[in-house]
């Protein structure tokens, strides 16, 4: 099981599930030529699939093409069912940096047979996972520059000041429909600049220099 820490706390916790939610910016939604959804497009990644800053990025055999996704990862601190969106907030625990690694190529040929997205989102290696901030460090987690860049390059640049649904109507629906449970990470979308990742590559991911991650590619 993969484990995650608050170093500023000395906490770790061991995580359960993944939890994420897509299309949740509107340019990264126009640059995939999806439809703005009326409901929040969520899918898991099992424990398995995070690797820590410093792992190494194992694309399948059965894909040609991996695309980063820079994300602003939650992690629950108490259990937490049918949260109210005034209320949700009290269960963060921390906050931290992800990416959400997709097999494009995969992804796009499930998405047309009406097919589950998980063989091209929750492979082993496919959530690169910084450390956490303790939460009550981040004065505003709705004004926080996400930044990744791909051998020294700046790939994608956003604020979370962009997502479509704020982090307390988030957790709020998640909670609703799955239990969260201390040890949990919910990643909240990725703002525009996605692409593909090739063997060799260096991917460095931050939020306002709170924290970082940096993994290679094999």
């Amino acid at each position: 099981m993969a484990t995650v820490r608050i170093p500023a706390t000395q906490q770790s916790f061991r995580v359960g599930k993944v939890v994420c939610l897509g299309r949740n910016y509107a340019e990264h939604i126009r640059e995939l030529n999806n439809p703005v959804p009326d409901r929040p497009v969520l899918f898991i990644k099992p424990a398995t699939s995070i690797i820590p800053s410093g792992g190494t990025v194992v694309i399948p055999a059965y894909s040609n093409d991996c695309h980063h996704e820079v994300e602003l990862a939650v992690l629950i601190g108490c259990p937490a069912k049918n949260l109210s969106t005034d209320r949700a907030m009290e269960c963060v625990a921390g906050y931290g940096v992800a990416v959400d690694l997709t097999l494009r190529d995969v992804q796009s040929k499930l998405k047309t047979r009406g097919l589950p997205w998980e063989v091209a989102k929750g492979f082993d290696t496919a959530c690169p996972l910084s450390d956490f901030v303790p939460a009550d460090r981040i004065a505003d987690p709705q004004d926080l520059q996400l930044r990744l860049k791909v051998n020294g390059e700046v790939r994608q640049e956003g604020s979370t000041a962009l997502m479509l649904r704020r982090l307390p109507e988030i957790l709020a629906e998640i909670s609703a429909i799955f239990t969260l449970e201390p040890g949990d990470v919910v990643l909240t979308g990725t703002p525009a600049g996605v692409g593909p990742l090739r063997s060799g590559d260096r991917v460095e991911a931050e939020i306002d220099a709170l924290v970082e991650l940096s993994v290679t590619v094999a």
